[in-house]
């Protein structure tokens, strides 16, 4: 079964998403912070982070740079409200593998989730 870790400070966001995952067969687990994230990712792995870009202290950017210093492999789907094309190429700078407006439709969420699990590394 494929992990993916949601990393974002709207709690309801992850609680539903995480739900979401799991009814289509994905261990899904949710951290609301970038330092939480880290945390989580010394003790667990995941094959999949959906990550939003801004919240509180280590945004999502901070999270990605990180990532790529600590090499630390892990597919990364940006998850976020402020979309714009300047973030999309930053983050894909930074490693991020795809990214996604909120609000998600979540068939879209998954067909892209799929697809990202699904490339070499």
């Amino acid at each position: 079964m494929e992990s993916i870790l949601i990393v974002d400070d709207d709690i309801n966001l992850c609680t539903v998403l995480k739900e979401e995952l799991s009814e289509v067969g994905y261990s899904a687990e949710y951290v609301n912070s970038g330092d939480a994230a880290f945390e989580f990712l010394q003790n667990n792995s995941a094959d999949l982070i959906l990550l939003d870009l801004k919240m509180p202290g280590k945004n999502g950017f901070d999270v990605l740079r990180e990532l790529y210093e600590k090499r630390i492999k892990t597919k990364v789907i940006v998850l976020t409200a402020y979309a714009d094309v300047k973030s999309a190429i930053d983050s894909a700078k930074l490693g991020a593998n795809d990214f996604i407006s909120k609000p998600y439709d979540f068939d879209e969420l998954l067909i892209t989730i799929r697809k990202v699990l699904q490339r070499d590394s």
